[in-house]
């Protein structure tokens, strides 16, 4: 199966791209999405969370406070580091059960939607590697709009991530974002296209 792996900062528009993606027939296994799947309340990856950052953080009806979670665990590297250690190796167990799946059920091509993907050298094995690209500033301006946090958030949750020249070094398709939604389609267009040529051979 041709795996694509997507791929950008916070308040890039990946998710937008992925969607975009979806709607031209391509399968997508969504890291994100998983990350919240495998805390689902009585989970053992919930149950390790709960004893490294605290019981307290698990409700009478057994759901994570993801804020109070958040709150804990991107603080400092350190504690950021502790949570990546549990999540980490469920995310990527649950991603290969996915992929697998769609193989078997005949898939040619698979969308990887993973945040985290050029940090983790999960790029090493896509077929394909894409790249979101909006400006810095760009970004936070969306963050603020449209997920309400303030600017200071915004730039510290961006400061936090890969530099973008190093996102965009390991990238071998980027779409730029900085656009108009129908600019940003344009260019998803023509990867489908350039993708179903790859499948066919062309």
């Amino acid at each position: 199966m041709y795996m694509i792996g997507l791929t950008g900062g916070i308040g890039s528009g990946k998710s937008t791209v992925a969607e975009m993606l979806r709607a031209h027939g391509l399968p997508v296994v969504d890291a994100d999405q998983i990350a919240r799947d495998i805390m689902e309340p009585g989970s053992p990856v919930l149950d390790d969370v709960a004893a490294v950052f605290g019981a307290d953080l698990i409700g009478s009806d057994g759901a994570l406070d993801r804020a109070g979670l958040a709150a804990r665990a991107f603080v400092s590297e350190e504690q950021t580091q502790k949570l990546n250690a549990i999540t980490h190796p469920a995310i990527r167990a649950e991603s290969a059960r996915r992929f697998s799946q769609l193989e078997r059920a005949g898939e040619k091509a698979a969308v990887y939607d993973m945040p985290l993907l050029i940090e983790l050298g999960l790029n090493k094995d896509m077929d394909l590697t894409v790249v979101v690209d909006v400006d810095a500033d760009e970004r936070v301006r969306r963050l603020v709009a449209h997920r309400g946090l303030d600017e200071n958030d915004a730039r510290n949750r961006i400061e936090r991530q890969i530099p973008d020249a190093q996102r965009r070094a390991a990238a071998d398709e980027i779409l730029d974002n900085n656009g108009t939604l129908a600019d940003l389609e344009r260019q998803v267009e023509a990867l489908v296209d350039q993708i179903t040529n790859i499948l066919l051979g062309v």
